[in-house]
């Protein structure tokens, strides 16, 4: 059994958000044709997506192809709209939350993770406890609202919330930074999305999120948590050497903290995967796919299938084991 916990949903289609939400600038879809469109922003070409972003048949499909039992299902995070009012916001959660559901309906092998207007943690917790009930299993949310990262007290207290209800998060890098040197190459997605993970949890750890969220927050970052593991070993260095700036507000030096979270495993070659594994520990490390984006891994959990040095037990926990139990699920 092989469960992925990253792959992304666009809905064929949705209303028209200036008219249910407010505001103008929204992202639409424009149909091409039966089996292509592009997520359009304004004028603006985003993304194309096809039939693999909202007909749970070809998910399937291409499930079946890869050798995976269980998809846990995500909102686009184009679709966050943290940058919105908060009363925008959570109009636009519910449509995509409800649309979610729409169309995963029935499908026992999809699990839904819903969003929330998380600029406004009140307006955040209601909705995830909305979405709870109607059948989300957990929540996606962006690594950082504006200028607030995850160790701001608002997200705090929302995480808290997601504890409280044992509801798993995945944290997804979004709204990278631009500029001339960045906005070629696709270097925003291949360097900005490592670097925004990467301080997303430098700001848990050195903010003191960890030590203000209770251990039973089940939280997992995407695309292998960017690049820490490679560098925790400058992070703890500064931790001791320069404490005086780089604790903050941490009780703990960083490798103390590498139990409180999960990774996914979009890292795509073997020799990192072996790092994620080294550094955070056999059990924290979950498949992730990225599905249906073309800079996901196709077929899904190559990297971990084709790892020589992991055990058949530890091949286990990658593909099945550590994954349901982020869901809160028994290892069937």
């Amino acid at each position: 059994m092989t469960v992925d916990v990253h792959t992304h949903l666009v809905p064929k289609g949705w209303p028209d958000l200036s008219v249910a939400c407010g505001g103008d600038g929204w992202p639409w879809l424009r149909i091409d044709s039966e089996r292509a469109a592009m997520i359009m922003v304004g004028s603006t070409e985003f993304r194309p997506v096809g039939p693999q972003a909202w007909d749970p048949a070809v998910r399937r499909a291409d499930m079946e192809a890869d050798g995976i039992d269980l998809q846990v299902v995500s909102p686009t995070p184009l679709f966050f709209g943290y940058d919105r009012p908060a009363d925008q916001a959570v109009k636009l959660a519910r449509i995509f939350n409800d649309l979610t559901l729409e169309t995963l309906a029935g499908e026992h092998r999809f699990v839904p993770f819903c969003q929330v207007p998380l600029q406004d943690p009140d307006a955040a917790c209601a909705e995830l406890d909305r979405c709870r009930a109607a059948g989300h299993v957990g929540v996606e949310i962006g690594n950082h609202v504006g200028d607030k990262d995850l160790d701001d007290a608002g997200i705090v207290a929302f995480l808290n919330h997601c504890a409280e209800t044992g509801t798993p998060v995945l944290v997804h890098p979004w709204d990278m930074p631009g500029g001339p040197r960045l906005d070629r190459w696709m270097a925003r997605w291949l360097t900005g999305m490592p670097a925004e993970t990467h301080l997303s949890l430098l700001a848990m750890i050195l903010g003191g999120a960890f030590d203000a969220l209770p251990p039973s927050l089940r939280i997992c970052f995407a695309h292998g948590g960017g690049s820490f593991a490679f560098w925790l070993g400058r992070l703890e260095n500064a931790w001791h050497r320069r404490g005086d700036i780089v604790r903050g507000c941490s009780e703990h030096p960083p490798s103390h903290y590498l139990d409180r979270f999960g990774v996914d495993t979009v890292v795509f070659e073997s020799a990192s995967l072996r790092l994620l594994v080294d550094t955070l520990g056999e059990d924290r490390v979950l498949v992730g796919s990225d599905y249906p984006y073309p800079l996901g891994e196709r077929p899904v959990g190559e990297v971990v299938r084709k790892a020589g040095f992991l055990t058949a037990d530890q091949q286990h926990k990658l593909l099945t084991a550590n994954a349901l139990r982020y869901l809160g699920r028994s290892d069937e």
